[in-house]
């Protein structure tokens, strides 16, 4: 936990191949200030640790968990099978289909199993954690003004950009 505090948001993946991705969702809650958790657990090689995790995020004061998977992506759905906390879902760039195994593995849950499926890679990984940050935002106001001052460093940024190329072309 990069965050001193209780963690808020757990951030788990399938493998430690997925580490690069998922830093940019740590990165993103350590943004905003939000304490999380990180760890390695499968679908496939540890069920029983995966539902164990699943099964006491609540206890242990998780508001979301973000779940980063590749190929198969079952981590995601199996997490979101053992808790009644907000499951957000990474599917992984893969060699063999660029993610979409993961992307369609992700979405594709079952009624009543509902996972939150953002974009395949990096950009999905900010994606989720801004995301559990809205989620927690419903009940943080200071929370949700940093959640306000990011939305206009982003239009800031669109506008100077904007700025530079009508002075490169001279417009």
């Amino acid at each position: 936990m990069a965050e001193k505090g209780k963690a808020q948001v757990g951030i788990i993946m399938g493998s430690d191949t997925d580490l690069p991705v998922m830093k940019e969702a740590a990165a993103t809650l350590e943004k905003f200030g939000v304490p999380f958790e990180i760890d390695i657990t499968s679908a496939h090689r540890s069920p029983a640790r995966t539902s164990e995790y699943a099964r006491t995020a609540r206890e242990r004061g998780l508001k979301a968990i973000i779940v980063g998977a590749g190929g198969a992506a079952h981590l995601a759905g199996v997490v979101a099978a053992e808790t009644t906390l907000p499951v957000i879902g990474v599917p992984m760039p893969t060699t063999s289909l660029q993610g979409m195994d993961s992307l369609l593995s992700t979405v594709q849950m079952p009624g009543g199993i509902p996972v939150a499926c953002v974009a395949i890679g990096k950009s999905g990984a900010v994606n989720a954690a801004i995301l559990a940050v809205q989620i927690i935002a419903t009940a943080d106001a200071t929370l949700g003004q940093k959640l306000a001052d990011y939305k206009k460093e982003l239009a800031r940024g669109v506008q100077e950009k904007s700025e530079k190329l009508k002075r490169e072309f001279q417009l």
